[in-house]
């Protein structure tokens, strides 16, 4: 995938994310986790739609620590890396979700999914 330079000034020139990214992120949003902690999150979440392999769950989370939107914390289990959400990583979150809200909004005003009841 391409992607145009990202600024850290500007959380959406991170957009789109990869739904794995967006959900690694959405798992370290309500704290700390190991990596076996973001798999089973993602898989519980999604009822198994999204199952992250070793592979890409790593890789992601190489490219998340490079772009300073996570953080590798101290674990009580050396064997286990855990990893939170830095502020940045948040906005990016936040940003996405905003994103896709609006891809919602899109898809309801063509009547491709029906109206919510609220």
């Amino acid at each position: 995938m391409n992607r145009v330079t990202v600024n850290p000034a500007d959380p959406s020139s991170y957009l789109p994310l990869t739904p794995a990214v967006f959900h690694i992120l959405l798992s370290l949003s309500r704290g700390e986790k190991h990596g076996y902690g973001i798999i089973v999150e993602v898989r519980e979440r999604t009822a198994g739609e999204l199952r992250l392999g070793t592979g890409t769950l790593y890789t992601a989370i190489r490219r998340l620590l490079e772009q300073q939107l996570i953080e590798e914390t101290a674990s009580s289990d050396e064997r286990r890396r855990s990893y939170r959400l830095l502020p940045l990583g948040h906005e990016v979150a936040s940003a996405e979700a905003a994103r896709l809200q609006r891809l919602v909004g899109f898809a309801r005003d063509h009547d491709l999914i029906p109206a919510s009841s609220k």
